[in-house]
């Protein structure tokens, strides 16, 4: 499972980087999150790997065992899945059986590591109406009147398990 690429110190010629190929989110139970995601979004499930436990992994020669080295979590085990939620963009969804969670709230916007995924629609008034039928909790529209956005409404709605998706139009 080693990667083709080595690190040697020496200063690189700067890469192109080409696209953002996916956004990842950590979830407490996969196949709920595959379900809800592929049900109520549309989403196409690409595929799943798992089980992948630290313990059935060669060490790297380091000492460290291959989850700490590769993923930055010690004694790891997790399993995995790919969907295609729209047509750029993958999302990935991790379930994390081991080490045992650190933190249950996500954190907010204006915390360090805040972030959200934000979809564009084509109504976004419809869009709101449909994801808090099926489980989202959906705040208040921001309508925008001034400025290079003038014109646009978007909102945020938060997944059954708390994360933050910004729906624009």
């Amino acid at each position: 499972m080693e990667a083709p690429c080595q690190l040697d110190g020496a200063a690189m010629e700067k890469p192109n980087f080409l696209e953002a190929d996916h956004v990842s989110w950590t979830v407490p139970d996969l196949d709920a999150a595959i379900s809800f995601y592929c049900d109520v979004f549309g989403a196409t499930e690409l595929f799943r790997l798992g089980p992948l436990d630290a313990a059935d992994l060669p060490r790297g020669t380091d000492g460290r065992d291959w989850m700490e080295s590769h993923v930055n979590v010690a004694e790891a085990r997790l399993k995995f899945a790919m969907l295609k939620l729209t047509p750029n963009l993958k999302f990935q969804l991790v379930q994390y059986d081991k080490p045992e969670q650190r933190r249950f709230d996500l954190p907010r916007n204006c915390d360090r590591g805040g972030h959200h995924l934000g979809l564009r629609v084509d109504d976004v008034g419809k869009a709101a109406s449909y994801l808090a039928a099926h489980g989202c909790t959906v705040l208040d529209a921001i309508y925008i009147d001034a400025g290079p956005l003038a014109g646009k409404t978007n909102l945020y709605v938060l997944d059954p398990w708390g994360h933050q998706l910004e729906i624009v139009d």
